[in-house]
């Protein structure tokens, strides 16, 4: 059994960089497959990116998901930020049984 708890996030102007963190715990083998989704106000949930398939049409170029199993981390790091990034983000394991608690990121323009 996995827990997944976040870390990160925040506020910046466009055009602005920031990384939220995912910390995984429960995992004896760091095998656990993790993706990155959000949501903004109104909207549906969106898939952002994971290690495979790749990254959402809207991220692509600009969003880098990865993890470092000798820290229990995956993270995803966001450039170049735009105002319609501003969501709060989630990981979650890949058949999205397990979720992080969310973490909010605000783009200002």
């Amino acid at each position: 059994q996995v827990q997944l708890v976040q870390a990160g996030g925040g506020s910046v102007q466009t055009g602005g960089s920031l990384r939220v963190n995912c910390l995984f715990s429960g995992d004896t083998a760091g095998r656990t497959c993790i993706e990155w989704f959000r949501q903004a106000p109104g909207k549906e949930r969106e898939w952002v990116g994971g290690v495979s398939p790749g990254y959402a049409d809207s991220v692509n170029g600009r969003f880098i998901v990865a993890r470092d199993n000798t820290k229990n981390m995956a993270y995803v790091r966001m450039n170049r930020l735009k105002p319609e990034d501003t969501a709060v983000y989630y990981c979650a394991t890949c058949d999205r049984t397990v979720w992080g608690q969310g973490t909010q990121v605000t783009v200002s323009s």
